[in-house]
């Protein structure tokens, strides 16, 4: 007991609450005086010795399960736990990640358990479940997801004996009669409570023998913040190149043909395990079996746009939510990969892969994705009509690549222009170079960016400094900055690849020089980028990862490489060129862990970007957006597009870790979030 002395002129308090909440033995001096505080002192005394309250009981709260398009907290719980020995990085969680499942990825085991349909649309309606205090040890809810009228919270008490009961009441503002209250419960144990959304509900604690007719022995505030940021545009922002559970690889052979040549030109890459249907270009005794393959396939979040639980986005929302354990995150995931500006982001775009008929679906697998403006634009409307005003705290976007054509300057690097996918490739318009690229920057993306910054400002209060535009990494450096060399080390999946060296070099230089400022100049409006109110118009723009990504471009290697990489991606000879032995077993390297199926698509790497080679032992993708139609699953086209569509040239894992790292700052700052280091 403390010991106060007579002419003091502030608060004191016995056995006082939480929040300054004062019994009949709390004085203040500046109103009743030091003389009548004397008086009562002795009364207050005994008092407090009869009741024997104890001292110093506090109650902290925290929202359960705070990434809300996670179904279940354990999945929560599970990420929170692997994010505490780091707290602020998500580099150095996804590391840990890695090595927790030895590169087989995390998020295999949470992309069935999200608030998302098969085909990657937010759920109005998700089923969420929580661990509580009740002897069922679950219970599960039926929430809205973009208009919650309540959120979970766990309450704990501090500074009670380690046997002590207690008794809880949750009085929502304004109307007491709907008070919970909960029993006989151990002051050790966390409490399950429901409290509404956007009110304040006053937590009450009440240690046995302290009775709940009487004044509570701690009290404290619980009002939830439910943040609501929104992830719009291409393939990096959608997590490109990480299926959520990535292809799972055989170790013997899957024949593919060579465009206008003769059955001895085809070759044999690693099979999907699971497919049983004919493996050779040739074989009429075993036919093919599509519908097998198809089953066999890398799973995404969203197949129609390659969404990933691996985008920096989703990483930047999920690292908010465990460093924030009183806050709420409400995610809307729209990015798309292939999306440009009039197509992605203002208008619809064809779906990435349409091959999605696995289990029973009820509808058609979608053909087209709808304008990631006007989805976002449709999910407000109906939070609308729920009564919640639910306006975007936080936009978060990356987007441009593909209006300057970046998979056709890949292709002119990255294909032979002596063989014949190059002479096909280039017919079909899927191939392009600087030269064209530079027009586009000066000419056609300064209108498009202010179309999108137009409509953007529609949903974000007439006011843009809430979108953080996340420019790229630069995927073709290494040893701090120089330009990849010349070599088919990741590139010899497919016959007819190989890095041209002069051309990459103009095409880095491209990127660093012309690409990366002109984007930032539009994001920022700088000179040339047609805002007509900066002020309203500008950006938050963040490439602080840029410096990292000079050292972790696609050839960078290290000693610290996963053993299968260093021992079976070969400079042009990994893959064998007998077809008679490649049926059985494709690979030129041979013993323990050197099989395909040895593969493990997210251990640490020093390359931060995904090579052809990664793409297609991760992906495997047959997509559907191609302007070619492929007879078969045989056919050359998917040989090549197999190798590509599926991430080459897209960060890692690790590499959209450092993106999320390098926003978060900005994120936190216009959230007024406090930095967790």
């Amino acid at each position: 007991m403390q010991v106060y002395s007579l002419f003091a002129t502030t608060e004191y308090s016995l056995y006082g609450s939480e929040n300054g909440r004062h019994n009949m033995c709390v004085s203040d001096g500046r109103r009743i005086g030091a003389i009548l505080f004397t008086l009562l002192l002795p009364f207050c005394l005994s008092s407090s010795a009869g009741a024997q309250q104890p001292t110093g009981v506090s109650i902290s709260w925290r929202v359960k399960s705070g990434f809300r398009l996670f179904k279940h907290e354990e999945d929560f719980a599970w990420m929170l736990d692997r994010n505490r020995y780091d707290p602020g990085s998500v580099l150095a969680s996804e590391n840990k990640l890695a090595d927790a499942t030895h590169g087989n990825g995390w998020a295999r085991g949470f992309v069935n358990a999200l608030c998302v349909d098969s085909d990657g649309n937010l759920l109005e309606s998700c089923t969420r479940d929580y661990s509580t205090d009740d002897p069922s040890g679950r219970q599960a809810y039926s929430e809205n997801y973009l208009a919650p009228t309540e959120h979970g919270i766990g309450v704990t008490a501090h500074g009670t004996a380690g046997n002590a009961q207690c008794t809880w009441k949750f009085v929502t503002e304004g109307n007491d009669a709907k008070a919970s209250v909960k029993r006989g419960r151990s002051c050790s144990e966390e409490v399950f409570a429901r409290v509404a959304y956007g009110h304040v509900t006053q937590v009450q604690l009440f240690v046995a023998p302290s009775p709940e007719n009487g004044p509570p022995t701690a009290t404290t505030d619980v009002k939830v913040r439910d943040i609501l940021i929104v992830g719009l545009g291409d393939s990096t922002a959608a997590g490109e190149g990480n299926p959520d559970r990535p292809v799972v690889l055989a170790d013997n052979g899957f024949c593919f043909g060579r465009f206008l040549s003769s059955e001895a030109a085809s070759y044999y890459r690693p099979n999907r395990s699971g497919y049983s249907g004919n493996r050779s270009c040739v074989d009429t005794n075993n036919p093919d079996d599509a519908t097998n393959w198809t089953k066999q396939r890398a799973l995404w979040m969203s197949a129609a746009c390659h969404r990933s639980l691996y985008s920096y986005q989703l990483r930047l929302a999920l690292a908010l939510a465990m460093e924030n354990p009183q806050v709420a995150i409400t995610f809307i995931p729209l990015a798309c990969t292939g999306a440009t500006i009039p197509a992605g982001i203002l208008g619809s775009q064809p779906a990435r892969e349409r091959n999605c008929d696995v289990g029973v679906r009820r509808t058609p697998c979608p053909t087209k994705v709808d304008g990631q403006l006007d989805t976002l634009n449709a999910l407000l409307t109906a939070a609308h009509q729920h009564d919640k005003d639910r306006n975007p705290d936080l936009v978060l976007l990356s987007i441009g690549a593909n209006d300057m054509g970046f998979s056709g300057l890949v292709a002119n690097v990255m294909i032979d222009h002596a063989s014949r996918e190059f002479r096909i490739f280039r017919d079909a318009h899927l191939v392009s170079d600087v030269a064209a690229a530079k027009n586009i920057l000066n000419t056609k993306l300064p209108g498009d960016f202010a179309d999108m910054r137009t409509a953007l400002k529609r949903v974000m209060g007439n006011k843009l400094e809430r979108v953080i535009y996340v420019s790229y990494g630069h995927p073709a450096l290494y040893n701090d900055g120089e330009s990849c060399p010349a070599t088919r080390q990741g590139f010899d999946v497919h016959p007819a690849f190989k890095i041209d060296g002069a051309l990459l070099k103009t095409t880095s230089d491209f990127v660093t020089n012309d690409f990366f400022p002109r984007v930032k100049t539009l994001a920022t409006c700088g000179s040339g980028s047609g805002c007509r109110s900066p002020d309203q118009d500008r950006m938050t723009f963040v490439d602080d990862h840029q410096a990292q990504f000079k050292s972790h471009g696609f050839c960078a290697q290290a000693e610290t490489d996963p053993q299968f990489d260093r021992d079976c991606f070969k400079n042009g000879d990994s893959f064998k060129t007998n077809a008679e032995q490649a049926a059985d077993d494709p690979l030129t390297c041979h013993g323990p862990g050197k099989w395909a199926s040895s593969f493990r698509a997210y251990l640490s790497r020093q390359r931060w970007i995904r090579t052809a080679n990664d793409s297609y032992f991760t992906a495997m993708t047959y997509p559907s957006s191609v302007p070619l139609h492929p007879a078969d699953i045989h056919d050359p086209l998917w040989g090549a597009t197999s190798a590509v569509y599926g991430g080459a040239m897209h960060p890692t894992a690790q590499g959209y870790a450092a993106i999320a790292d390098a926003a978060l700052p900005a994120a936190r700052r216009l959230l007024g979030l406090p930095d967790p280091h």
